[in-house]
């Protein structure tokens, strides 16, 4: 009979160690019958180091038979690239290091069904931060704590605690300047249609976002998720002789990408990847403030004041000096929250804010996003492949892939 594993994890915890011992040895207690045998990783970690080589090399070995590179893939057409290299190299066992992460419904189905597939041959071990995620066919389990594997029959269940209902009750700062604005309108689109060579992308898209708004964006992999937030952050060429309004002005009528971007505060996963250097809490903050990656210049005392009340909105207030790759990952996804909003921008994008999180982390990244929403005037546009539970957004802004490019349904 195959054995297969599942490894829980929290975001206190790397997981990297625990990877290079399943691959490189020594194999952990209870791993003996893998002694010898080929593996293979199936991580965000594994796509991210073959973008590298695209990018350094202009090695193409993922996407060796297509026109897109990696970079300009969704990350569910990643990882479907990555899972049909693995294939192709018939690994003894198979290492997926949360796998569903950044995939909507309709692909966590088909890659569930492919990986019970091939689970008469090949082991699996399964690293996952959310009990949900767990393979059904696993029986034996594991929890990696402290880099130490504990066995463990049942992952337990607990659900929230009283304190996680209202994790963060202190009221949020004010902005450091005052912010006015008077178009009714922060983002206009109006029959926005966009393409990729033959490869139509968006249909005529027509959305408003207006100050105050609390909106999430979801949408399957593909679907035109990255593309759409191109288009109001400015970044896509596809935007101009189309009719999209950003912040007061039709775009491509003299406006500068600093002047859109100004007003926009934005996280993703990957920008946490940038902060390399040896930041504290609160320079990274301050950093929010002044628009760069790291701080470089001496701060006032007006911006330690406003960074400390950040730090004790997320309970945080007595590390300052700790230096923000010393967090969990969970702690660091509130961080970036806070320096992304720390301006109280016109318009806050978080875009997939709980991936790779488990799900005590998830739940603290859902909570914050609410009060943001609740207790600011800015506009919040969450981005997401999947409903995220507890999440209160006004509306959502649905896209529906077709044939003619996605088209845009809005679910109040």
């Amino acid at each position: 009979m195959i054995p297969h594993w599942a490894i829980f994890t929290d975001n206190s915890t790397p997981v990297a160690p625990l990877v290079d011992r399943l691959l490189n040895g020594p194999l952990p207690e209870g791993f003996e019958s893998l002694e010898g045998k080929s593996g293979a990783l199936f991580s965000i970690s594994e796509i991210l180091r073959w973008m590298e080589e695209e990018l350094r090399h202009d090695l193409k070995v993922l996407t060796r038979d297509r026109e897109q590179s990696l970079q300009s893939m969704s990350s569910g057409e990643r990882k479907k690239a990555l899972f049909a290299y693995i294939l192709e190299q018939e690994p003894d066992y198979l290492i997926l290091d949360n796998p569903f992460d950044n995939l909507d419904r309709s692909f966590r189905e088909e890659l569930r069904k492919k990986i019970a597939g091939l689970s008469s041959e090949v082991s699996v071990i399964q690293i996952l931060s959310r009990r949900s995620d767990l393979l059904p066919f696993i029986d034996k389990h594991f929890f990696w704590k402290g880099e130490n594997l504990i066995g463990m029959r049942k992952h337990g269940t607990s659900g929230e605690t009283a304190q996680e209902m209202e994790p963060f009750p202190e009221a949020l700062p004010p902005p450091p300047d005052t912010i006015t604005y008077a178009d009714q309108y922060l983002v206009e689109l109006r029959d926005v249609s966009v393409s990729f060579l033959d490869k139509k992308v968006l249909h005529q898209i027509s959305w408003k976002i207006a100050p105050g708004d609390f909106w999430e964006l979801r949408g399957p992999n593909g679907s035109g998720k990255t593309t759409l937030l191109s288009l109001i952050t400015g970044d896509s060429p596809k935007a101009f002789g189309q009719e999209i309004y950003l912040f007061g002005h039709r775009k491509g009528s003299g406006e500068s990408v600093w002047d859109i971007k100004q007003h926009i505060g934005y996280i993703t996963p990957a920008l946490t990847d940038r902060f390399r250097g040896y930041h504290t809490l609160e320079q990274m903050l301050i950093s929010g403030l002044v628009d760069s990656i790291g701080l470089y210049t001496l701060p006032t005392e007006k911006q330690r004041e406003l960074a400390g009340s950040w730090l004790k909105v997320l309970g945080l207030q007595d590390r300052k000096d700790t230096y923000f790759h010393d967090l969990s990952k969970g702690q660091q996804r509130l961080i970036m929250c806070a320096r992304a909003m720390i301006k109280h921008p016109l318009l806050l994008i978080l875009d997939e804010p709980t991936a790779d999180l488990d799900d005590h982390s998830a739940r603290l990244v859902v909570h914050l996003v609410n009060k943001l929403g609740r207790e600011s005037h800015s506009a919040v546009l969450f981005v997401s492949h999947n409903e995220e539970p507890g999440l209160n957004p006004g509306a959502v802004f649905q896209l529906k892939p077709t044939e003619k490019g996605s088209e845009g349904i809005i679910l109040t």
